[in-house]
């Protein structure tokens, strides 16, 4: 099933270098999940510094049934984010685990632990 995918660039022009690295990773994402109905991604290059290199913010949106996983790099993180690749790629990567995390919660393939005996007690 193909995604939806809806791309926002905040001060920065759009460039379709980034769209396609973008549309790449989207489609990846549809290898650990069928149930991703929309995606919008919104990347920001909110410091504008002469002497320095802008630090992008990347905001990942997941439409999936019952709940909308929300996936961001900010920019305080990471100065590796000045290359607007490895903070979509960052992003997208958290995105990927949230997006297991919540396969596996629908699947009901998440461990559960038995809660501890209290001391002097026997389990019957």
């Amino acid at each position: 099933m193909a995604v939806s995918l809806q791309l926002t660039y905040h001060n920065m022009d759009p460039s379709t270098a980034v769209e396609k690295a973008v549309r790449e990773k989207v489609d990846k994402l549809e290898q650990f999940s069928d149930q991703v109905t929309a995606c919008h991604v919104t990347i920001d290059a909110p410091h504008k510094h002469h002497h320095k290199g802008k630090i992008y913010s990347v905001l990942i949106e997941l439409h999936v049934p019952d709940t909308e996983i929300v996936a961001s790099r900010s920019p305080a993180e990471n100065h590796a984010h000045e290359d607007v690749y490895v903070a979509i790629r960052d992003a997208f990567n958290s995105a990927r685990r949230q997006l297991k995390e919540y396969e596996q919660r629908r699947r009901g393939k998440v461990k559960t632990h038995e809660p501890p005996v209290p001391p002097g007690e026997t389990i019957e």
